[in-house]
């Protein structure tokens, strides 16, 4: 039996946090964990320039509903979800993720929670479980399923590590070079390849 385990961001839908950049202008708003490999220091990053500007979780929603998942991945998820599991192991929250899974089929998501105050205002975020890509995999392998991990960033290497087959997915070409070991997939078609690869 195997398990199909994918980020979600950048592999499936938009960089959230880069939409939101743009629609507002703050260019310090992009930066990812492409950029920044340590999670909690990108947030507080992230929640520091929020209450800077005033921007509360409405303002970013409102962003989020004119989002549709990236070109090829509806057929994708389709097609993945017919042949085997699919989990989708992601670092985004809840609150930003609903509609974007909804126009997804709404595969199963493990991600985090966000700390909404009575304003409105995002005071904080809840992890879910630290390194909780990683440990998922682990708990999947546990149970005796064979997995596939895949995602674009460098919060995705714990779980593509463990994995037992694993790929990058348009990774920027910094990861590209520090990781050689790794097959990248460019496409939905080319990470389709992979997957058939254990089917």
């Amino acid at each position: 039996m195997n398990i199909v385990c994918l980020d979600l961001e950048g592999v499936l839908i938009p960089e959230i946090w880069i939409a939101f950049a743009e629609k507002t202008g703050i260019e310090a708003l992009k930066r990812t964990t492409r950029d920044e490999p340590d999670y909690d220091v990108l947030m507080r990053y992230r929640l520091d320039i929020l209450d800077q500007e005033g921007f509360k979780l409405a303002d970013i929603e409102s962003v989020i509903g004119t989002l549709d998942p990236l070109p090829g991945a509806e057929v994708f998820v389709r097609w993945v979800t017919s042949q085997t599991r699919l989990v989708i192991l992601s670092d985004t929250f809840r609150q930003f993720a609903g509609p974007l899974m909804a126009k997804l089929g709404y595969p199963t998501l493990f991600c985090h929670d966000l700390v909404v105050d009575e304003a409105g205002r995002i005071a904080d975020y809840q992890l879910r479980l630290k390194d909780h890509k990683r440990k998922a995999v682990e708990a999947f392998k546990a149970l005796n399923f064979e997995t596939f991990a895949a995602g674009d960033s460098y919060n995705d290497l714990s779980m593509i590590d463990i994995a037992d087959h694993k790929c990058l997915f348009c990774p920027p070409q910094r990861l590209i070079d520090e990781r050689p070991d790794l097959a990248v997939a460019e496409t939905h078609a080319g990470l389709r390849a992979n997957i058939d690869k254990i089917l």
